[in-house]
This record gives C-alpha cells, structure tokens and sequence, in this order.
C-alpha cells in the first residue's frame, strides 16, 4: 500500500468533506428561504454588486457560464433575479436583483450567519482561526487556478 494513496493522507478529501457538510448545514436554512446553496452564492455576488453580466459572476464564482447560465434560468422562474441583453453589447446578458431578490438579503442576514455561528460554535476554532485559514484557502484556490 503506497502511503500516498491512502484516504487519511489525502488534504482533498478534507476539503471535499468539509464543502460537503458546510453546505447540508446551510441547507435547512436555504430551504427557508426557498433556494439551494449555489443559488445563494450568486444572490451574494448580485447582493454586494446588482446589475452583473453572466460573465462577471460566472468569473466571481470560479465557474463556467454555461454552469451558471441554467441556475440563473431557475433563479429567474423564482423571481429572485431578471434577465435582460446589454445595452452595449447584445450578446450580454445583465442580471439584476428583482425587489424579492433585495428582499432576501435581509432574510438571509437575519437567518444564516447566526445559525451558522451557532453551528460551529463547538469548533474548537476561534474567529482568527478562520480568518487564518480563508487566507490559506485563498492560496490554495490561486495556485489550483493557474
């Protein structure tokens, strides 16, 4: 057995198993809201800039448009966000927060963070912790990028 090749050594499966239980702990509060975890990742973007082409959130998400491009279609069935071609550019297509996509900022703000707080508040981790380890996260996610 090579060492390497074992599960416990393996970085990649802590994060995927971490992305995996962070995400069901946002579920029942999503669910609330009426939206899944990645539907969510785009309200933020749209919450802290409104009026974005695809593209632009797409690049934010770390995603290709053509994976973004559905979840906006369902986004918009839900009234959360519109749709609408540049008004330079035709070919782009500019996403805009509709008044209950507004809305939901606040609902979310009122629901999710100290939920999430209470989650992990019996992690042993303090606050510098988690700010430690975005910062290592961060290079991670560059150096994986390039």
């Amino acid at each position: 057995m090579h060492a390497e090749l074992q599960l416990d050594n393996q970085i990649c499966f802590r994060l995927y198993t971490a992305a995996r239980l962070i995400t069901q702990a946002y579920t029942p509060m999503l669910t609330e809201l009426g939206i899944t975890y990645p539907q969510y990742l785009v309200l933020m973007v749209l919450w802290e800039k409104d009026c974005q082409p695809v593209n632009d959130i797409a690049h934010r998400l770390l995603l290709e448009t053509n994976t973004v491009t559905p979840l906006l279609q369902r986004m918009e069935k839900l009234g959360v966000v519109t749709r609408k071609k540049g008004e330079q550019d035709k070919r782009q297509q500019i996403v805009s927060l509709t008044e209950k996509g507004r809305d939901m900022e606040e609902k979310a703000y009122g629901l999710i963070p100290a939920a999430m707080g209470e989650t992990l508040k019996a992690c042993p981790l303090q606050i510098d912790d988690y700010m430690h380890l975005a910062g290592e996260l961060d290079s991670l996610i560059e150096t994986l990028k390039k």
